[in-house]
């Protein structure tokens, strides 16, 4: 086997067991026991359990931001449609990424902070992408902007993931999905002329 699948079958098993038990119960010697490899063979391609996290994560995330720009990058949509898409489609992945939610989970009883540069990186990316689409959307006349467009942006990325705890760690997700239009009718108005 080669490096490569070496270490794509340990991010599978890690992915898997991380999302299963969390963080802290996992242990590299059950990574290793189920991936049938050596426990020199992580520590080979991950100098940690914490970077073996981040890169659990990383994938995530990854994963997040390939399908957004499917939508961010879509002529076929319009503004309005693109942000509303964005929205229920962060939604939708994130509801499923696991792993994720650990690091939510983790904010309330201790900081990963071998997290943070994910997170940032995240924030960075989704504040350009909606940046993208809501000057798009002035463009076209669909959307204005009042004062100040990245502290518009700033309040916006606060409020989506201000939504996170109680739609993916109090399991009100599928409670409100349902419900997502009309939410994203409220968050949207503002921008619309």
């Amino acid at each position: 086997m080669s490096i490569d699948n070496t270490k794509e079958s340990i991010l599978g098993v890690a992915n898997k067991l991380f999302s299963r038990f969390g963080f802290h119960k996992t242990t590299m010697d059950e990574i290793a026991k189920i991936a049938r490899k050596a426990k020199g063979s992580l520590y080979y391609h991950f100098a940690s359990k914490e970077d073996l996290f981040r890169e659990v994560v990383s994938i995530e995330m990854a994963n997040l931001k390939n399908q957004l720009s499917f939508i961010v990058n879509n002529p076929d949509l319009n503004s309005s449609e693109k942000v509303k898409k964005y929205l229920v489609k962060r939604m939708e992945i994130l509801n499923s990424a696991a792993n994720y939610h650990e690091t939510l989970k983790a904010d309330f009883f201790e900081h990963f902070h071998f997290i943070d540069d994910l997170r940032i990186e995240l924030d960075a990316w989704e504040k350009e992408n909606l940046k993208k689409l809501i000057l798009q959307g002035v463009e076209t006349g669909e959307f204005a902007i009042i004062g100040d467009i990245d502290v518009l942006l700033d309040i916006f990325i606060m409020v989506i993931k201000g939504l996170e705890i109680p739609f993916f760690l109090q399991n009100k997700y599928a409670k409100y999905s349902p419900h997502f239009d009309g939410l994203i009718e409220i968050l949207t108005k503002g921008l619309s002329l």
